[in-house]
């Protein structure tokens, strides 16, 4: 059995309609790596590398602490009204960014970000997860996703407009910002709530904060909320450290560092949730666990990208390395909301994400400082990298532990 075609089509016009949003998301947090240098020049009370790991981190630690609650309002309430609000405030919040002048301004605007933004990937990604059934699922998630990637790509770019003398990096926060402003009209008028079958007494009886212990009970969940995090940390490093790892390490422009640091690995990801969705919604036809697979096959391929990363000696192989990275990381980001939807119940998919929100970026902010501090103390890059790839490899057996308790029963 498979959906009607108009509500198909609808499926992926809601797709369609959220990517320009998650392209903003991500766009407005990969600009603060790439216009690093100017935004440090022209605010002298970000001392030290440290203290701009703490910019980044408090983003991460606000976001985080505030995205189980974003779920769980998501959950209860209407997706599409969250959705709306998340973007229009989180786009004022990057307009106000512009005009910072202070690291204290700085630290609450990057704090306001993180809680404006936790509201929108627990909603988003149940949404499409409620209107994407078994044999779109990944594809539709994967698709989402590659406005991230987009995002991250143009992000890229801009530390060429930080350095031109017509734009520079409160430009680019500005105009960001008001082309969110407009964009939360025409969306919030496009989107949709599904209609919901009538609860069950299952859901009526854990439907409310039952819901967290039900969350929290669950074996499976636990797993993925552990693979969800450890391989996440390297991947905000990578995001947020890496423009100014080659900047340093291989004397480059900020501009030239922006975009070997984001391009190629980008690009990477998005042929890796192509790829990876493709091939996770086939191989769900032969068994359940075909998305758990999919997933840990990009595991397999974090191992030689984060060694290659950390011990590079020219800018190419580390640029090769950022690449197969990218593609690892497509294929588990394509599948981490469809696997979730495997093990939770549809009324608790945007709170369960928001919870692996919670323990990922959590984690990831305090990868960013410790990251900073590191480096501030002359740790060497190949150490810190072959931690991550332990991660990564621990990662593996992680996923691999998990053992899905929902069928689709739409999946043919």
């Amino acid at each position: 059995m498979n959906p009607a075609p108009n509500a198909l089509r609808y499926a992926w016009f809601i797709v369609a309609l959220l990517f320009p949003v998650a392209l903003l998301n991500y766009l407005d947090r990969q600009m603060m790596a790439t216009m690093k240098a100017s935004m440090v020049l022209d605010i002298p009370s970000i001392a030290n590398r440290a203290d701009w790991g703490l910019v980044l981190g408090c983003f991460k630690w606000t976001y985080a602490i505030l995205s189980p609650f974003g779920g769980y309002i998501a959950d209860r309430f209407s997706k599409r009204y969250v959705i709306g609000a998340s973007l229009f405030v989180w786009s004022l919040v990057t307009w106000w960014t512009g005009h910072t002048t202070t690291f204290h301004e700085l630290i609450a605007a990057r704090a306001l970000m993180g809680l404006s933004e936790a509201f929108y990937i627990p909603a988003a990604l149940a949404l499409i997860s409620e209107y994407h059934f078994g044999p779109t699922r990944s594809r539709a998630v994967g698709l989402h996703q590659t406005g991230i990637y987009v995002g991250q790509i143009l992000g890229g770019f801009a530390g060429y407009m930080a350095d031109s003398p017509d734009h520079g990096w409160r430009w680019m926060f500005s105009t960001c910002g008001m082309i969110g402003v407009i964009y939360a009209i025409p969306l919030l008028a496009a989107l949709r709530d599904p209609v919901r079958i009538t609860p069950t007494a299952e859901t009526a009886v854990s439907g409310k904060p039952a819901a967290w212990r039900e969350l929290l009970g669950n074996r499976n969940f636990i797993l993925l909320v552990l693979y969800f995090t450890l391989p996440a940390i390297a991947g905000w490093v990578v995001r947020d450290w890496m423009p100014e790892i080659l900047r340093e390490k291989f004397s480059l422009g900020q501009g030239k560092a922006g975009v070997s640091a984001i391009l190629y690995v980008q690009i990477a990801s998005i042929i890796g949730v192509l790829i990876g969705g493709t091939l996770a919604d086939r191989w769900m036809k032969h068994t359940n666990r075909g998305r758990i697979f999919t997933s840990a096959i990009g595991m397999v391929l974090f191992l030689p990208a984060l060694f290659g990363v950390g011990n590079a000696p020219t800018l190419t192989l580390a640029i090769a390395g950022l690449i197969i990275f990218g593609l690892g990381w497509g294929f588990f980001d394509c599948n981490n909301m469809p696997i979730l939807c495997q093990i939770v119940r549809p009324e608790s998919r945007a709170t369960g994400y928001g919870i692996m929100n919670l323990v990922s970026i959590s984690c990831g902010g305090f990868g960013d400082w410790a990251f900073g501090a590191l480096r501030d103390r002359h740790v060497p890059l190949n150490v810190i990298f072959g931690a991550f790839a332990g991660a990564a490899l621990l990662s593996i057996f992680i996923v691999l532990m998990i053992k899905p308790t929902r069928t689709d029963p739409l999946v043919t």
